[in-house]
């Protein structure tokens, strides 16, 4: 930055682009967690439960084509930001589904409707999701009108609306019924056993994915279409269809279908005889990759109106019509997608498809589960040459931990972690830290070579992470634009950019000078925790900044010159919401080839002069050199820090002052330090497990 610019005036930039490709409502901060377990709301769990409860596979976001940005819908993430209640009574499902506002509903029992073949009229901006495998509903379902948008439903047993006549023309008892809905995601449920279909998309709903589902004993599956307008969108995959006669799905008039990694079986000496598969009828357009069938009749149908394009498909005791012809389209000119081995397909959906108790094994990918860890290698002995192309790898919503390896060397790219890709660990493989090195030189002011404007300071990151329960482990990340040469421009420069929850940065060192590590949440209102330790930080200005809730532990802070030589700077600028944990530097060292007294440990920074935010750091039981000054706090863009939240206790060196309470130079008590420790900061949150 300018030595003239005012500190207000810098801190405006920081926040737009914080967050690309997500409404800044959602962000990161719950994607797929697989690891969390339905259950944790327990018997007694009261129907107003805060959305701090919610589990984070709860809150995620959809893939296909339920994550196109479309009708002016950014995606589907359901309730996400909504408060989180638990339900136990029709009453208070309908209650919560029905309501305009966003909510995440748990659903933790079984939930009869009455009278039977009720469906729930569901507003927009709602997920439902069952707790465990005890979420069930019997006797009816959901119905989503005309207009409703951005709707999950996911982890629940919708069964037995059943009223004794196969193929049932006098009951229309759908499990999920839409007409007229878009942006809606149905995802590991297991539906079966009802009056008509077990799904119908119907009348123009759009933008709609529907994953890894049991769908079973039932005359008509899953329509789509009753329309003669070509609009709809739909991704179907990692479904399990067994025991059906019909509608495997029947798609009439879709715009774009695409079908792959689904299962349909028809057991033989069963009551139950499939009349056909997968059918394109009228003028849809499929592409149908990589799915297994397994004794089905007619297993693939289209109209002559119908382009229907198979790839990678594996057909075993199938008879009839097995079709195909046209030009269909392109899915992946409309999202990312990585695709399973069609033989892995069975065991894969049979071990993995419908609701889970704790989820975190059975419904991984087969390519995740091949491809655990993925190797990054320059010289071309890894399965990848930059670090990137292996982030680009791991399938989206992946639900166990993927290592990515990378091998010893410099890559200068940047790398982005996106927040539907958790569980990502990127680790160096050298003997050392140094040995693997991540660079690039962007800067907040630089214009983005598309033309586009500046990149901003969260967009001149070498490496960003957005994606919960992610991981940076032996190795270097450094941003090395060159101040000097650019002081023209906005030079806020970071190297490491967090905008996610539970975040660990273990042995790695983070390299900068201006804005080197930035650590952030997925929005205002979301938690976003960083651990960071046995780790380096250099920079000099706000050097550590944001408002995660972030404990560098174990760690070495060491202050760097300014671009001319000088030394001045200060090393945080929390922007701390009000409620919550700001930055805690603990049992750590602050050295540095800079001059005494020339450092803070920090300022307070309101983006944009926002006065509801209540910055915090904490720096405790601490080595200070005599860089720091012996009034190391002050004031930012005309705040006072004494007005929010700073204050060391027992740190050590020639820049930790007296150790005594003053105005100026606030300690904790020990009754204040014993609220202030790492457990604290971390919430519940075990890094190390």
């Amino acid at each position: 930055m300018s030595k003239n610019r005012t500190p207000k005036a810098r801190h405006r930039r920081r926040r737009a682009g914080l967050i690309v490709g997500l409404p800044l409502a959602l962000g990161a901060a719950g994607v797929m967690a697989y690891g969390t377990t339905f259950g944790v709301f327990g018997e007694d769990a009261a129907p107003e439960a805060s959305a701090a409860g919610a589990p984070a596979w709860a809150t995620a976001v959809a893939d296909g084509f339920a994550s196109v940005d479309a009708l002016g819908q950014k995606g589907t993430y359901g309730g996400r930001g909504g408060r989180t209640v638990t339900v136990k009574t029709l009453a208070d499902l309908e209650k919560y589904a029905t309501a305009p506002e966003p909510y995440v509903i748990v659903v933790a029992g079984t939930i009869t409707m009455n009278p039977v073949g009720k469906e729930i009229r569901v507003a927009s901006d709602k997920t439902i999701v069952g707790s465990g495998t005890s979420g069930h509903i019997v006797g009816g379902g959901f119905f989503l009108g005309q207009g409703v948008h951005n709707v999950i439903i996911r982890n629940l047993t919708i069964r037995d609306a059943y009223q004794g006549v196969w193929n049932d023309k006098a009951h229309d008892f759908d499990a999920v019924q839409m007409d007229g809905a878009h942006h809606v995601w149905i995802d590991h449920n297991d539906l079966r056993h009802m009056a008509d279909g077990l799904i119908d998309v119907r009348k123009d709903s759009t933008y709609v994915t529907v994953s890894w589902n049991k769908l079973s004993q039932n005359n008509k599956t899953f329509g789509i279409g009753w329309t003669e307008n070509v609009v709809t969108d739909i991704t179907i995959h990692h479904n399990w269809i067994r025991e059906t006669e019909q509608r495997n799905p029947s798609t009439d008039n879709a715009a774009h279908a695409h079908l792959y990694n689904n299962f349909l079986e028809d057991v033989p000496g069963t009551g139950i005889t499939s009349s056909y598969g997968n059918y394109a009828r009228g003028r849809t357009k499929m592409v149908l990759e990589n799915s297994s069938f397994q004794g089905v009749n007619n297993p693939v149908t289209k109209d002559a109106a119908a382009s229907l394009v198979q790839r990678g498909n594996l057909f075993s005791a199938t008879a009839g019509r097995n079709e195909s012809g046209g030009s269909a389209f392109d899915p992946k000119a409309f999202y990312g997608y990585t695709l399973d081995k069609a033989a892995d397909v069975p065991a894969l959906l049979k071990s993995g498809a419908g609701p889970r108790a704790s989820i975190g094994t059975a419904s991984a990918s087969a390519a995740t589960a091949a491809a655990t860890t993925l190797t990054v290698a320059q010289d071309g002995s890894g399965q990848y040459r930059t670090v990137q192309a292996a982030v680009n790898a791991v399938p989206v919503n992946n639900p166990s931990r993927v290592v990515v390896q990378v091998k010893p060397g410099t890559y200068r790219e940047t790398v982005k972690v996106p927040s539907n890709k958790p569980h990502v660990t990127i680790q160096g493989t050298g003997a050392s830290r140094k040995d693997t090195v991540i660079v690039f030189g962007n800067a907040a002011g630089m214009r983005k070579p598309d033309g586009s404007g500046t990149y901003g300071t969260p967009g001149s990151a070498t490496v960003s992470v957005q994606s919960d329960d992610s991981q940076l482990r032996n190795l270097t990340v450094t941003n090395d634009f060159d101040e000097a040469s650019h002081q023209d421009i906005a030079n806020q420069a970071v190297a490491l950019l967090t905008s996610a929850d539970r975040i660990v940065l273990d042995g790695v060192i983070v390299n900068g000078d201006q804005d080197t590590l930035e650590m952030e949440t997925a929005a205002k209102d979301k938690l976003g925790r960083v651990y960071v330790t046995n780790s380096y930080i250099t920079g000099n200005v706000d050097f550590v900044f944001g408002r995660a809730t972030a404990v560098i532990d174990r760690s070495v802070i060491t202050l760097k010159k300014r671009w001319n030589g000088t030394s001045a700077g200060y090393i945080t600028a929390p922007s701390t919401p009000a409620g919550r944990k700001g930055i805690l530097i603990n049992r750590s060292t602050v050295n540095g080839d800079v001059a005494a007294g020339s450092f803070f440990l920090g300022r307070n920074w309101h983006p944009g002069g926002d006065t509801t935010v209540d910055p915090q750091a904490t720096v405790r039981n601490s080595t200070l050199s005599a860089a720091i000054k012996t009034t190391p706090w002050t004031d930012m863009g005309g705040f006072s820090w004494k007005d929010d939240r700073f204050a060391e206790y027992r740190n050590t060196g020639p820049g930790a002052g007296s150790g005594a309470s003053s105005v100026d130079r606030p300690q904790l008590t020990d009754a204040q330090a014993a609220d202030q420790k790492v457990a604290d900061w971390l919430g519940g949150w075990n890094p190390t497990a």
